[in-house]
């Protein structure tokens, strides 16, 4: 079928193939800009997440020392905030409602009493992305700028 437009004739009114190889290279451009900074953002939400997860944790863990006496031992570890510890007078009730999470990577947060970098109080991190302790990514309870 042949329609006239102001005195052209135009047949069919489709794409070609040239016209939608373009629109596919600029879609493909476009994901190559835009995946890398959605992976950089899921990232940086998994490092902020575990920020909020040890704040929780002092928080628990101040309240433990407020009705026990004392931190946790390094033995006891963080479950001492689910379950009572032997020799934990004064332990009141689980002090997290769940047990005690790993971290947005899959690894066991670590909790060292006493701190070595807290001198008067513990040391909670976890390795952060690379799963191994150093290499700037650690997520920690203390200030690297002493």
């Amino acid at each position: 079928m042949d329609r006239t437009f102001k005195g052209r004739v135009r047949r069919g009114a489709g794409f070609t193939l040239i016209e939608l190889l373009l629109v596919l290279v600029i879609l493909a451009a476009l994901a190559a800009i835009v995946t890398p900074k959605f992976a950089r953002r899921s990232e940086q939400a998994r490092v902020t997440s575990t920020g909020t997860q040890i704040a929780q944790f002092e928080v628990a863990l101040d309240a433990f020392e407020i009705d026990v006496g004392r931190y946790p031992t390094a033995s006891e570890g963080l479950d001492a905030l689910v379950r009572k510890p032997s020799n934990a007078q004064g332990w009141q009730q689980a002090y997290l409602k769940r047990d005690v999470p790993r971290d947005p990577w899959g690894n066991a947060y670590i909790y060292r009493y006493p701190g070595q970098h807290n001198e008067d109080g513990y040391d909670l991190y976890s390795y952060g992305p690379d799963g191994k302790q150093g290499g700037g990514d650690d997520i920690v309870n203390w200030s690297e700028n002493r």
